[in-house]
């Protein structure tokens, strides 16, 4: 029984302790937020026929379909030109300052909003990776993404360091989008913008009201109990919405690989013939007629695809396993956006597989980019080239202040679940 207890009290004070998986959940931001701001740039000569006032789905008939369903859109406030082009820049704006990190929390929701008032706005439009990103636009509001790769990480950790050296930080931005947003909020709920289905509106109140508190208890409270406890709450969230993301990603493969079982055309073998000859799903006619001429190569692949998805889900409990069959799903998605020209369909379900990446991994990617960017810079290690003998590199703890800008590899090792240990930041079974 006191193993038991001792498990069950370790288990807690993980969860309630520290926002786990910093990485993946950063990846993950960043997968989504450049999957839809691709799309809303690949599709702007189009974005009136698509989603807009020229569009075949009218706007009579978005209303319809809206009354029936309660989706949640705010192109429904008005069917104008001028309103569109608002909404479509914001979604935009909102997809660059998330990619890059700036007041995540903020603009995890305003990318939501986006998302939601596009894709309710003309439900047809779509290849399938829609549905992905609709969920996870939802599921991004309640994590902590901005804990490493961020503008958000970088002010934070030099908020610190001018704190250490005693002076004294004052965030001006915060509270006036708190306030501004706040506004509208009041504004549109009062005007009956938000009338319809109550989730998405309880949300967006939610999330306003828990910013104003922690910005207060922050002003206040200090680093004291009321602090703590409402960085709990904020990691029992955000480790509960991690766990639902990476339940979705295994619920859709799992799915997709039985539903695959059951049709004739994947037990036989031939399932990939027929999309290789089709001419919508054939950007490069030679290349699909060269694989499709293959049968055995047809073969495999449909197989494979079927084995993969099937097994996937079991293999999450062997790192190795899982690691093999996670690259698998990768290499596929990125040639099934060449061969079926199916880019952000493919870039949606990759971004989807990264919150399995292990915490080494992105570590070392965050590594090689940090280099990459210094070199680009003009930027030469300490000792090269300046006719002085080298110096012996210090401890790796040491990194976080070396640079300008400190990287953005560094900023991550500060976070208290890295200088824990790796093994503190693996997001479940073992990843």
């Amino acid at each position: 029984m006191n193993g038991i207890a001792l498990s069950v009290s370790r288990g807690i004070a993980r969860v309630t302790g520290a926002a786990l998986g910093p990485y993946q959940t950063a990846v993950i931001r960043i997968g989504f937020s450049a999957t839809w701001l691709l799309f809303l740039l690949r599709e702007l000569p189009h974005r009136h026929e698509l989603y807009g006032p020229d569009g075949p789905w009218s706007h009579d008939l978005a209303e319809q379909l809206i009354a029936d369903n309660g989706a949640f859109t705010v192109l429904m406030w008005s069917d104008g030109r001028t309103w569109f082009e608002i909404v479509y820049a914001l979604a935009v704006l909102s997809g660059v300052l998330l990619l890059l990190g700036w007041r995540t929390r903020t603009m995890s929701v305003l990318f939501m909003v986006g998302v939601l008032s596009l894709q309710n706005r003309s439900v047809f439009m779509g290849d399938g990776g829609d549905n992905v990103l609709h969920l996870m636009s939802i599921y991004l509001v309640l994590t902590r993404c901005g804990q490493v790769w961020s503008l958000d990480a970088r002010r934070a950790r030099r908020a610190g360091e001018a704190r250490a050296r005693g002076e004294r930080v004052v965030d001006r931005a915060g509270p006036a989008l708190w306030w501004v947003f706040g506004f509208l909020l009041l504004t549109m709920t009062w005007a009956g913008g938000l009338e319809g289905d109550w989730f998405v509106p309880a949300l967006l109140w939610a999330v306003w009201a828990a910013q104003g508190l922690w910005w207060a208890v922050g002003r206040w409270a200090g680093s004291g109990e009321p602090r703590i406890l409402l960085d709990v709450v904020a990691n029992i969230v955000h480790n509960g919405a991690l766990v639902v993301i990476m339940a979705e990603a295994c619920l859709i493969y799992a799915t997709a690989g039985w539903y695959k079982i059951q049709g004739s055309r994947w037990q036989d073998g031939t399932a990939v013939y027929y999309p290789l000859n089709l001419d919508y799903f054939s950007p490069w006619p030679a290349l699909s007629d060269a694989l499709a001429a293959n049968g055995t190569m047809v073969m495999l692949v449909t197989y494979g695809t079927v084995a993969v998805q099937v097994a996937f889900p079991f293999t999450l409990f062997n790192r190795r396993v899982k690691n093999v069959l996670l690259a698998a799903m990768m290499t596929e998605h990125a040639v099934i956006a060449v061969v079926l020209g199916l880019p952000f369909f493919s870039l949606a379900m990759i971004a989807a597989d990264a919150v399995f990446l292990p915490t080494s991994f992105l570590r070392r990617v965050g590594d090689w980019t940090a280099r990459a960017r210094d070199g680009l810079r003009g930027r030469r290690p300490a000792g090269r080239g300046s006719g002085r003998k080298a110096a012996v590199p210090g401890p790796r703890a040491h990194a976080a202040g070396e640079g300008a800008e400190g990287g953005e590899a560094r900023e991550g090792a500060e976070h208290p679940a890295d200088r824990k240990g790796p093994e503190h930041t693996h997001v479940g079974f073992g990843a």
